[in-house]
């Protein structure tokens, strides 16, 4: 980690194509074996691959757990069937077993799974209905509010967490001061940037930092060994998902700003 290259950090961390029009794409890391992936159905409905040379089972959600966020305009997400309508940064949990389609011209679903020892039922989680949890300060250019989809309270999962945190108009900091999950991997999703803004994602161990450099829809994997903050050019979101042995949204280390 320390003496990787820029390239080298990306390769590993960085998932930053995810969204084609038209396809379903994904990434799958050993991290706590998550699936993260984006889905643009354009015209078409795409449905969720079981990418059974990966996963080995015969759909995606035989033995998994899914959470859905729609990054784009309005669109539908079909459950067994059954539709349920997302608008922009609404979410969507779906429960193992399930067959999952995506449809809407203009909308475009982040998604994470991870594996599930039980079987919950599908709710959908509107994000005007969530009441936020305001963090941070003005004058220390980190505040923000903090929508917990599913949490570890509330809403039943076999072990996925995930929701959305916005950044204040006039605030860049993210997640700062920072902290460790030695329990659990994250991964983000960077949301809701202009096209010539950018996060400087920190990442690595306390004491020996490094950082990446990300754009709009793009994600980083944060293994459980690693800090996780940033910083941004300009108003942004994301969408943080993780799953491990962890079943409390508050079991984390702080780390101490004098010991980055």
């Amino acid at each position: 980690m320390e003496t990787a290259t820029t390239a080298e950090l990306r390769d590993q961390f960085l998932a930053g194509d995810l969204f084609s029009t038209g396809e379903v794409n994904g990434v799958y890391t050993h991290d706590d074996r998550l699936v993260i992936g984006g889905a643009v159905p354009d015209s078409e409905q795409l449905e969720l691959p079981a990418w059974d040379e990966v996963l080995g089972t015969p759909t995606h959600l035989t033995g998994r757990e899914l959470g859905v966020v729609n990054v784009g305009q309005p669109g539908q997400v079909l459950v067994d069937g059954e539709k349920f309508e997302l608008d922009h940064l609404d979410g969507l949990y779906v429960g193992r077993g399930s067959e999952v389609v995506f449809a809407g011209s203009e909308a475009a679903f982040y998604f994470v799974s991870a594996p599930a020892h039980a079987s919950h039922p599908t709710t959908p989680l509107k994000h005007a209905e969530v009441e936020p949890v305001s963090l941070g300060t003005p004058e220390a250019a980190n505040e923000r509010n903090l929508y917990r989809y599913a949490w570890g309270q509330e809403l039943q999962t076999a072990a996925l967490q995930f929701g959305l945190t916005v950044i204040s108009e006039g605030s860049v900091w993210n997640t700062f001061p920072p902290h460790l999950h030695d329990r659990r991997t994250e991964v983000y999703l960077y949301v809701d940037l202009d096209e010539s803004d950018r996060v400087f994602h920190l990442m690595g161990q306390p004491g020996a930092t490094r950082h990446l450099v990300v754009r709009d829809r793009q994600a980083v994997v944060s293994p459980p060994w690693s800090i996780h903050s940033g910083a941004g050019t300009g108003s942004y979101a994301f969408i943080w998902a993780m799953t491990g042995e962890n079943n409390c949204y508050t079991d984390l280390t702080p780390v101490a700003v004098e010991d980055l």
